[in-house]
């Protein structure tokens, strides 16, 4: 068979990146110089073409890297063909002349180093697009990489910590194959319920966590997520933030479904949602009116609730408490919490419409812009 960048058997799928496709295309002489410019430029692959094509099969989703990923022993014949694979490329880098218009670079690497790095990386950190991201949504079918999260911390949360440990130790039992919960946070706006699951997904990602963000519409997609991702190794939040549905949502019926209402051992996805309301289903009156057992209509309203294994209160913010998150905020972005700053802080507050970390949170980041461009703080 001769060796060139069309007969990939494992890494085949690399042909689908217009780059790699133009460079196997200028290798074999079916296009010119000028079309694998076109592609570089376009990518911004001009600085160092060899890191561009190595993190390519770094980040490629394969029967290999899937197995090591698994923590399984690939076969001698994939291996064998991985490392074919590896040859024909980092032999047509080596033959790639740039004529200076871009930096071709290399790899000290040989195909057997390259390989031992990937069985290394793999099971730690997970294959392909959730080696390289945390976060996804479900569009069409598939699981779609989010290129820019909520980069919040647990550290940048303050307050709330009987919550937070709440979730943390769930989740943890999540990733320890232990019994876990579906989750609902629910509680008033800006209380941190959706920071707090994004936190703890950055927490827990070199662990193997990650996260699905599934919009309340598609919220009959569960089953579907669930089914696409039980093969894989990683371990799944299904993220619906802002659940609310009326007694007569049909969709009602798929959520009850896809939940259960106590710990068990469940695969490797778990359902955590949050909501402005304890009862996530909005009560009717005339449904209630009309009702024959309103006991058992409201049972009914309830029951979906209740599926959740662990519910988690987020309580409205006092003022204290409010108080007490400008300080901490305040502290981490080097500003000294003075009795002014306070002041302003609850003429914030009551301009904006309550107490709450966010609200904390967008004081401080107001107050630090006006304050480092000596603008007149006026509200």
């Amino acid at each position: 068979m001769t060796e060139n960048l069309e007969n990939l058997t494992v890494l085949h799928g690399l042909s689908g990146d217009k780059v790699f496709a133009a460079f196997a295309g200028y290798t074999l002489g079916k296009n010119d110089f000028s079309e694998l410019l076109r592609a570089v430029f376009a990518f911004n692959a001009e600085n160092d073409f060899c890191k561009y094509v190595t993190d390519l099969i770094l980040f490629d989703e394969n029967p290999l890297s899937l197995c090591l990923a698994s923590h399984k022993q690939p076969s001698e014949y994939l291996k064998s063909a991985y490392l074919g694979d590896l040859r024909i490329i980092f032999n047509s880098l080596a033959t790639l002349s740039s004529e200076n218009y871009f930096e071709v670079g290399k790899t000290d690497l040989t195909p057997e180093e390259f390989y031992d790095k990937a069985a290394a990386l793999y099971p730690a950190a997970g294959f392909g697009r959730y080696l390289k991201y945390t976060s996804f949504t479900y569009e069409k079918g598939d699981i779609v990489p989010i290129e820019h999260i909520n980069p919040i911390s647990l550290e940048q949360l303050k307050d709330y910590k009987f919550e937070k440990r709440q979730i943390e130790e769930n989740v943890k039992a999540f990733l320890s194959d232990l019994p876990y919960a579906n989750m609902l946070l629910y509680g008033d706006r800006g209380t941190g319920k959706s920071s707090s699951v994004h936190a703890m997904v950055k927490k827990y990602a070199e662990s193997g966590l990650r996260l699905i963000e599934l919009s309340p519409k598609n919220i009959n997609l569960i089953r579907e997520i669930k089914d696409k991702v039980n093969t894989l190794p990683m371990k799944f939040i299904i993220f619906i933030d802002d659940l609310s549905l009326q007694d007569n949502d049909e969709r009602l019926t798929d959520l009850k479904a896809n939940l259960e209402g106590s710990c068990r051992y469940c695969g490797n996805a778990m359902v955590v949602a949050t909501s402005n309301r304890r009862h996530v289903v909005r009560e009717n009156r005339e449904t209630r009116e009309n009702a024959v057992h309103v006991s058992d209509e409201l049972d009914e309203q309830l029951s979906l609730s209740d599926r959740f294994g662990l519910t988690v209160m987020f309580s409205a913010t006092s003022k204290d408490q409010y108080l007490s998150i400008v300080k901490q905020l305040a502290e981490d972005a080097g500003v000294t919490p003075d009795e002014q700053l306070l002041l302003l802080a609850e003429r914030w507050a009551v301009c904006k419409g309550g107490r709450s970390p966010r609200r904390a949170r967008q004081f401080i980041d107001f107050w630090v812009a006006r304050a480092r461009t000596g603008s007149e703080i006026d509200f």
